[in-house]
C-alpha cells in the first residue's frame, strides 16, 4: 500500500480527525488538534546518522506492508540510516516474537512493528526496551507500556465511521451486513469493529443489521472461503465490510465471479492496485485507505528522532519527518498521519500503490 497519495483529500460529510491531545499534521501540512505541553525532549538534538532500524510487519509478502516498508526504506535513505526488513510468513499472535528478541540481540536502535496481538508481544517488546531498543509500533498498536511511540495511520473512529457510511450508501442503509476482518486478536481491527457497532446503533443505520463477524486470518484463500462461507450462512445478506487489504480484496473476488456481484457489496479498507478492477467491473463502489508509504515513512522518522533523543515519546514533544512535514506526539504517546481518503470509479486511477 506508490506514487505519493495525498492524505489530505476530503471526504463528502466524512471524517474530521479529532484531537486525542497533542498537535498533528497530515502529508498536506494541516494542523489538527492542540497540544499545551511544552516539549520535553530535545528537539535540537542532531538526526544522528547511522542508525540501524529493524521494519518489522505482520507479515511479510503482504501488500500493504510491501508498500509501508517501501516509505520504510525511503525516509531511511533521506536519513542516512539502515533499514531491515523482517518478520513472519503468518500473521499468528506470536510470530513476531522470535524477530524482536533478534532486533535487541543485534543492538539495533529501533524497531518498527505492526502488532500481529498486543499483549502476546508486550514481553519481548518490554525486555528489547530495557536493553535500549526504542519502539515503535505503527498500523496496529502493542500494549502501550511496551513500546515508546504508536504512529496511528487515522483515528479509529474515522476509519470505522466512514466504512459504515460507505456500506450504508451501497445498500441504502437497509439490510443484513457482515464483517470479515483479519485475525481474531488484530488490535486495530478490533478497534474499528467496536466502533462500526457504535455506529450501526445510531439512527439512520437502523435498517442495518450485523449478522456476523468472520475473521480471514490476513490470508488471501481464507478470506476467500470465508467470503462463501457468509454468503451461503446468510442468504439475505446485502453487504460485507472487511477493514483488511487482503480481506477486502479476496471478498471482491469471490463476489465478482459469482451469482452475487451486484446483489452483493462490498466496502473496506483496500489499496487501488488491489481493488482497480472491481471497481471497473461493478463489483465493489467505493472503498478506504490512507497511505502505507507513507505510514512506513512517518514511522521511521519517530524511529529515528526517539534513537537520536530528540524525543522520549512524551506529550507535547515535536519532531520533523521530512516531506510530510512536523508532528507532535499526543496523548499516550500517540501520532497521526492524517484522514484515510475515499476511492472510486471518479478518481481511483490517479492512484498507483
Amino acid at each position: 500500500m506508490n506514487t505519493r497519495l495525498v492524505l489530505a483529500l476530503v471526504m463528502s460529510g466524512a471524517v474530521a480527525l479529532t484531537a486525542c491531545g497533542g498537535t498533528t499534521k497530515d502529508s498536506a501540512g494541516d494542523q489538527t488538534g492542540g497540544a499545551t505541553n511544552a516539549a520535553k525532549g530535545d528537539p535540537s538534538a542532531a538526526l544522528k546518522e547511522g542508525l540501524k532500524i529493524t521494519f518489522l510487519p505482520k507479515q511479510v509478502n503482504n501488500p500493504y506492508f510491501t508498500v509501508a516498508q517501501k516509505g520504510s526504506e525511503q525516509a531511511g535513505t533521506a536519513i542516512k540510516a539502515e533499514v531491515k526488513a523482517t518478520g513472519p510468513s503468518d500473521a499468528a499472535a506470536s510470530s513476531q516474537v522470535t524477530y524482536i528478541n533478534t532486533a535487541a540481540q543485534q543492538k539495533q536502535d529501533a524497531l518498527v512493528i505492526s502488532a500481529n496481538d498486543a499483549n502476546a508481544v508486550a514481553p519481548a517488546l518490554k525486555t528489547a526496551r530495557s536493553q535500549g531498543l526504542k519502539v515503535v509500533t505503527f498500523d496496529s498498536d502493542a500494549a502501550p507500556d511496551a513500546r515508546d511511540v504508536f504512529v496511528n495511520q487515522a483515528r479509529s473512529n474515522d476509519i470505522a465511521a466512514v466504512q459504515v457510511k460507505l456500506m450504508a450508501e451501497a445498500i441504502g442503509a437497509s439490510g443484513e451486513i457482515a464483517i470479515l476482518s483479519a485475525t481474531p486478536n488484530a488490535t486495530n481491527q478490533n478497534a474499528w469493529i467496536e466502533v462500526m457497532k457504535t455506529e450501526l446503533a445510531k439512527p439512520e443505520y437502523a435498517g442495518m443489521k450485523l449478522v456476523e463477524t468472520a475473521y480471514g486470518n490476513d490470508d488471501d484463500q481464507t478470506s476467500f472461503q470465508k467470503t462463501q462461507g457468509l454468503l451461503q450462512a446468510h442468504p439475505n445478506l446485502k453487504g460485507i465490510i472487511s477493514p483488511t487489504t487482503v480481506g477486502v480484496a479476496a471478498a471482491a473476488r469471490y463476489l465478482s465471479s459469482s451469482e452475487y456481484k451486484g446483489k452483493v457489496k462490498v466496502t473496506g479498507l483496500g489499496t487501488p492496485n488491489q481493488m482497480r478492477k472491481f471497481v471497473q467491473d461493478g463489483t465493489a463502489g467505493s472503498f478506504a485507505l490512507w497511505d502505507p508509504s507513507k505510514l512506513g515513512q512517518l514511522a521511521t522518522y519517530a524511529a529515528a528522532a526517539l534513537a537520536s533523543g530528540q524525543i522520549t515519546g512524551a506529550e507535547g514533544e515535536k519532531f520533523k519527518a521530512g516531506e510530510l512535514g512536523e508532528y507532535t506526539v499526543g496523548a499516550k504517546g500517540e501520532v497521526v498521519l492524517g484522514p484515510p481518503t475515499v476511492f472510486n470509479k471518479d478518481n481511483i486511477d490517479q492512484f498507483d500503490f
